[in-house]
């Protein structure tokens, strides 16, 4: 289960993704907060065509419609108010967004055309991944989605699209990247030498006291007055997400506490990398004022990117794999490990010994313990099941590239890396990076293979 890479389609841009052509982020399944702004948002003058969809590209015999490219703008446009960065020139906006579009279209056709598909139990593990990630259950998940704008039905769809492109990406890009050790030396120099934010990445959170467009002196002042008291709490230890649900006016924070994610900081607008420059993790920013309004900023991870740390947070973990084959269905597999756990956890089995007596894979003569593990080294479903369980706690059966898996977390520790981990995890990230340019000239082969008819531009 060594990951391997897994490209995320931008579901939500961030600011730096205004150029459009695939720069991939390799985050495993971890999908934006902002899918439910999926609703078009009428502008001053939204008048005639801009009310009726139409077409305005055809890649290979498929339309993309004027609604298509509308939803992912209001997407885009409510990240950037989010964060507090001014918005380009809708027309280009629209042209990019478009371009996007037409790549995505062309890649998911390539990968119809050579039979990959994402079966209902590959989506329903991946629903519920990014549910967790919002610490709630599907069934609310799925309420706050719809509460925001977008169906249910449509997320799941727009998921299953993102797990193709990620399968058919792993595909044809694995197999090409290499790194070698001479490779590896100057990127570990250059590294060293970094200063600048790209080499810092950053997970942070915030509260929008939003301006209302010609606001006077006084309302100016009264809301800078309110994001003071709110500044206040936060750094007094009240719960950030509980403040961000009370007052922040941010599009979609409700659902996401606020969290805009973890990237490096050159991604994130200046005005926050500069508040948060001198906080540790856990702190809170003064209040700062942007275009959209007033903003809280929240430090929920800071870390170097260049290069890894000198300590990592590590999982022991043990598991039991089944893997689907023509006498043991999914659905089954999944039904046989949740009827271990409830044996499991009613005392009345030990899972080490089941382990032993089913799991289809090398740990099962050591009862399923795979050790210690560094961050990356599993696939993204599985790692993201193991972070979100607490010492003791067993999964629920979880589908991954590999079969069906019962995971239980042993044990959880911060440990420092010996110079030979620390290499590898950087030959990792020199890696990724290359994946990251291969993914580049792949996108673009794929998209000027495409046969592409443009129709009337969109508004």
């Amino acid at each position: 289960m060594i990951k391997l890479r897994a490209f995320v389609l931008g579901l939500a841009f961030t600011a730096q993704a205004v150029a459009l052509l695939p720069a991939a982020q390799a985050q495993g399944l971890r999908v934006s907060p902002q899918l439910g702004a999926n609703r078009p948002v009428p502008r001053p003058g939204d008048t005639g065509p801009r009310a009726a969809d139409y077409i305005v590209a055809v890649v290979n015999s498929e339309p993309i419609t004027n609604n298509e490219v509308r939803s992912r703008m209001v997407r885009f446009e409510q990240q950037l108010t989010q964060q507090g960065v001014a918005l380009p020139a809708r027309p280009e906006l629209a042209r990019q967004v478009l371009e996007r579009l037409i790549s995505e279209k062309a890649q998911l056709q390539l990968a119809k055309e050579t039979g990959l598909k994402i079966d209902d139990a590959m989506l329903d593990q991946a629903e519920q991944n990014v549910a967790r990630q919002n610490q709630v259950d599907v069934a609310e998940f799925r309420r706050r989605i719809a509460a925001d704008g977008m169906e249910p039905s449509q997320f799941r769809e727009e998921l299953r699209n993102q797990l193709l492109l990620t399968r058919l990406r792993d595909r044809e890009l694995e197999s090409r990247v290499k790194v070698s050790d001479l490779e590896l030396d100057q990127f570990i120099r250059e590294q060293q030498g970094l200063t600048d934010t790209s080499a810092v990445e950053l997970n942070l959170a915030h509260i929008l006291i939003a301006i209302p467009e010609g606001a006077s002196v006084q309302q100016v002042s009264a809301l800078q007055t309110k994001a003071q008291r709110v500044q206040e709490r936060a750094a007094a230890g009240e719960d950030f997400s509980k403040l961000v649900r009370e007052f922040s006016e941010a599009p979609g924070a409700a659902a996401t506490g606020g969290v805009v994610g973890l990237r490096t900081a050159d991604r994130y607008p200046p005005l926050f990398v500069e508040a948060t420059q001198s906080l540790r993790e856990g702190g809170v920013s003064k209040v700062v004022r942007s275009g959209a309004g007033f903003h809280i900023i929240k430090v929920i991870e800071k870390r170097h990117g260049g290069l890894p740390g000198a300590h990592v947070i590590q999982n022991h973990a043990r598991h039991i794999l089944l893997r689907p084959s023509a006498q043991l269905s999914e659905a089954a597999a999944k039904a046989k490990l949740a009827e271990f756990k409830k044996r499991i956890e009613a005392g009345q089995a030990d899972f080490a010994q089941l382990a032993k007596e089913n799991s289809q894979d090398a740990s099962a003569a050591k009862g399923g313990d795979l050790g210690w593990a560094n961050p990356g080294l599993f696939v993204p479903e599985f790692e993201d099941t193991v972070n979100a369980l607490s010492p003791g706690q067993i999964s629920e059966p979880l589908v991954s590239r590999f079969g069906v898996h019962l995971i239980q977390l042993l044990e959880r520790r911060e440990t420092a890396l010996s110079q030979r981990e620390q290499r590898d995890l950087a030959r990792n990230l020199l890696r990724e990076k290359k994946l990251d340019e291969a993914y580049a000239s792949w996108a673009q082969d794929v998209r000027g293979r495409a046969y592409v008819e443009y129709r009337d531009p969109p508004q």
